[in-house]
């Protein structure tokens, strides 16, 4: 029992998928919280399930009703064409969500979600890691009562080139536009302004197909609420090594310059998501990047791609 004065108890969490991204992120940063505490594992192949189970004293389930009974919330390492329906799943059993970005492949995918989300009255939480970083916040700090005029993003890396950890199917098929974009325009809006327009730029001089129509380079023209403007330049398949990612904002005070947060590897950033999706669960007040925010930024990708 807890009493007046008493902490609370770490939120139990069930996690859905055990590939890479599972391992290297949200096992150990859920295990580890402290306000957060990983209990179940279940993914398609029971093996995997099991083995990341083990590591981290977590029961491997062999249904997802099995992982809903031992958890309050749970956590997605999954495709995003396949996070939707797991989640809405969850959603309906009562469990509040940790999700990952995209929301979806699709802004119908994303609707899907933010809609359960909605009508089950759960916490949701995406996880937008570079959100979480003291660094990320402090340059926001700055840079939002300070007039902003115009910004910058590049977010450039080489992670789904052939060989690459994050060389996974829908990367490959679909590119840096649903991987990237959420972030980067996540970062613009609370940055600059409140977006009202993106706009895919053509860049024939550096575009170069792949298998699946997958594109190399993605610029993104941007125009915010009261008249600033930014763009953003993307590739998760550039000859490069390492990643690059930058922000700049020009304000009426002169240009402030975020450079490589680096958030999923900052602990610091991992305590923050999973201390703030703990209290947002305990209180009942919803976070401000939540599933609604998914799927806002579902919906500025989906401008992108139909341009409308």
């Amino acid at each position: 029992m807890t009493g007046p004065g008493s902490p609370l108890p770490p939120v139990r969490v069930g996690l859905v998928g055990a590939g890479p991204w599972a391992q290297q992120f949200w096992a150990p940063t859920l295990a580890t919280g402290p306000r957060t505490r990983l209990t179940a594992v279940w993914a398609r192949r029971s093996e995997a399930a099991t083995a990341l189970a083990d590591r981290y004293q977590a029961k491997a389930c062999a249904s997802l009703d099995e992982l809903f009974g031992r958890c309050e919330a749970v956590a997605f390492a999954v495709p995003p064409d396949v996070q939707p329906d797991l989640a809405v799943r969850a959603a309906a059993a009562g469990r509040h969500l940790l999700l990952d970005k995209p929301l979806g492949l699709t802004l119908e995918q994303a609707d899907r979600v933010a809609d359960a989300v909605r009508v089950a009255g759960v916490i949701s939480v995406l996880n937008l890691t570079n959100r979480f970083s003291p660094l990320v916040r402090d340059f926001l700090a700055r840079v939002a009562p300070a007039g902003p005029v115009a910004g910058q993003a590049v977010f450039i890396s080489s992670a789904a080139r052939e060989g690459g950890m994050f060389a996974t199917p829908w990367r490959q098929q679909h590119g840096a536009l649903p991987d990237l974009a959420p972030h980067v325009l996540d970062l613009l809006d609370a940055g600059v302004g409140r977006i009202e327009q993106v706009r895919r730029a053509p860049t024939p001089q550096v575009e170069r197909k792949h298998g699946g129509g997958r594109t190399d380079w993605v610029v993104l023209d941007v125009t915010h609420r009261g008249g600033a403007v930014s763009q953003a330049i993307l590739s998760i398949t550039a000859p490069v090594e390492g990643m690059t990612f930058r922000t700049s904002v020009l304000t009426a005070g002169g240009e402030v310059t975020l450079t490589d947060p680096v958030a999923g590897d900052d602990p610091a950033a991992r305590r923050a998501l999973t201390a703030e999706f703990a209290a947002a669960v305990r209180t009942g007040r919803p976070h401000p990047l939540d599933a609604e925010r998914g799927r806002y930024l579902a919906r500025l990708t989906e401008q992108a791609v139909t341009g409308t």
